[in-house]
């Protein structure tokens, strides 16, 4: 469920409503190389700071002191889908190739929707890095039954160490209210926990990092602030928001990611959740253009939200700072 009752999903008659009597969608490209980059990994992080690259969607490469590098949401496949044939198409390939990456220690897995939780791309991961994958309660049996062997499940508030040694020890993951829900099927609904993650490194230097998984606006962005404090980094969705009637409840739209943003408190946004996969009716670069100017609206330095290129690196120095 989510905080205050605010409901967990659309009814089955929502949907059809907004795909049978809804507007048409803007049209997508097939495919797009816009706003690509060719992408340029740090060989070395400093101490107190922290890489993100943006591979695409909610896909992000975590990269800290000490050599430990994390994926947020991974997702390399061609569709966000149950099937390879149907299904939101990517419009711009991984933005990182799997072959290039670093060894991957810990995967987060906010929640079960197809373009969060890819168990090709999971089962990729295990095969080349066994890494760690923290997700939310229920997820556990799921991912171990699909060949994935270090799974740790969270419930809301819920911590976790990183489990890593050496320079990299000392991490913590705290498990973080979204408002969303969860499903594979119509059939299997809320079943398991969605949430954002909370990443800290205790007395040691480190920034503070929180990606938001899917949320619509609520006060789950008021408790993190006033339980966790305000992140260095935070990553919010800005995109999948068309019509505001069906989506509002589980999906921000560029303005209330400003308040989000705002409400936290964050030194440093960036924008994830966009460009991506066609979930619903925007046009693709609306999402980009809206946040500019709610952030002009509101007055805030459009640096302090950034809308990142697919494949840049954004690099968080001396976040103890």
């Amino acid at each position: 469920h989510n905080l205050d009752g605010v409901p967990a999903g659309r009814s089955l008659g929502d949907v059809l409503r907004w795909k049978l009597l809804g507007g048409a969608a803007a049209a997508w490209p097939k495919q797009t190389q816009q706003d690509v980059v060719e992408p340029k990994l740090p060989e070395r992080i400093g101490e107190g700071d922290v890489a993100a690259t943006f591979v695409g969607h909610s896909t992000f490469l975590l990269q800290f002191a000490g050599g430990l590098n994390v994926l947020t949401d991974p997702v390399w496949s061609d569709r966000a889908s149950p099937v390879s044939f149907a299904g939101p198409r990517r419009v711009r390939p991984p933005a990182v190739k799997f072959e290039d990456l670093p060894p991957i220690h810990v995967v987060m897995v906010s929640h079960g929707h197809y373009d969060h939780l890819d168990l090709t791309t999971l089962r990729r991961l295990e095969q080349a890095f066994a890494p760690r994958f923290i997700t939310g309660l229920g997820n556990r049996e799921f991912l171990r039954g699909h060949g994935l062997k270090h799974v740790e499940e969270l419930d809301w508030w819920q911590s976790c160490p990183a489990g890593l040694a050496g320079e990299a020890a000392g991490w913590t993951v705290t498990f973080t209210p979204a408002q969303h829900w969860s499903a594979r099927s119509f059939s299997k609904r809320n079943r398991t926990l969605w949430g954002g993650f909370w990443w800290q490194r205790g007395d040691a230097p480190g920034p503070r990092v929180y990606f938001a998984g899917d949320s619509g606006l609520g006060r789950n962005f008021a408790l993190i602030r006033a339980r966790m404090g305000a992140p260095d980094l935070a990553f919010l969705p800005i995109g999948a928001y068309e019509p505001r009637w069906f989506m509002q409840q589980q999906h921000m739209n560029p303005e209330e990611a400003v308040q989000a943003h705002l409400v936290l408190g964050a030194k440093q946004t960036l924008a994830m959740h966009f460009g991506t996969f066609q979930l619903t009716d925007e046009p693709m670069d609306e999402p980009a253009a809206a946040l500019a100017r709610s952030l002009q609206a509101h007055r805030v330095e459009a640096a302090s939200f950034r809308v990142p290129k697919f494949g840049e690196t954004f690099a968080l120095r001396n976040a103890n700072t």
